[in-house]
């Protein structure tokens, strides 16, 4: 990074964790925040996610000197929001409505520092392949659905069920790394360059 600053990851996700390391920002703050998922109803995917991403870092107590990044994915068919399984059975009715269909999955990233907040959100098409019951259950037998939006994890064995993707692959784990980069600049903070010269 071309600047020292105090990063927050304002997310309990082990997946964004990882992400942040991956991109360069290894030293960082976790604080989960407390907030009900809870928006209006006439938002579109993309602002649903953004809304609530924007909430959760409102919501994150923070000093001016340190810059809080905040997430929020969700999984949409046919503009119906899937979330987190309650348990088996929602998940197989989750991942038998996914299997051979397309999907979109939305995340809203918010950068903060002090009163200066920048909200942004990100969409990706995902294509599941046709597949069986049998396959279904074996994979939901493994565990890994049950704390996934959409009943899938795309880093994990979910990504045998996935035909294609079409746009950000980390999105769909996520947090998009690539805009995520980009916001930081409005902050001080370049991961593979350096800050513009001033004229």
């Amino acid at each position: 990074m071309s600047a020292v600053a105090r990063i927050v990851l304002a997310s309990g996700s082990p997946r964004r964790q990882e992400l942040l390391r991956r991109i360069g920002i290894r030293d960082f703050t976790v604080r989960v925040p407390q907030v009900e998922e809870s928006y209006p109803a006439h938002l579109t995917p993309p602002e649903i996610v953004a809304y609530i991403s924007r909430e959760k870092s409102l919501a994150v107590p923070s000093d001016p000197d340190e810059i809080v990044i905040t997430a929020d994915t969700m999984v949409f068919l046919d503009d119906e929001r899937l979330g987190k399984p309650r348990d088996a059975a929602h998940a197989l009715a989750m991942l038998t409505d996914l299997q051979g269909r397309r999907h979109t999955v939305c995340t809203g990233v918010t950068v903060r520092q002090g009163r200066k907040v920048l909200t942004r959100s990100q969409s990706t098409q995902v294509w599941f392949r046709p597949a069986s019951r049998e396959e279904l259950l074996a994979y939901i037998a493994g565990g890994e659905p049950m704390d996934k939006a959409g009943a899938y994890g795309v880093q994990g064995q979910g990504a045998l069920l996935v035909d294609r993707i079409e746009g950000d692959f980390f999105n769909v784990m996520g947090l998009p790394v690539a805009l995520l980069e980009q916001m930081l600049h409005a902050f001080g903070v370049y991961l593979l360059s350096h800050p513009p010269a001033e004229e």
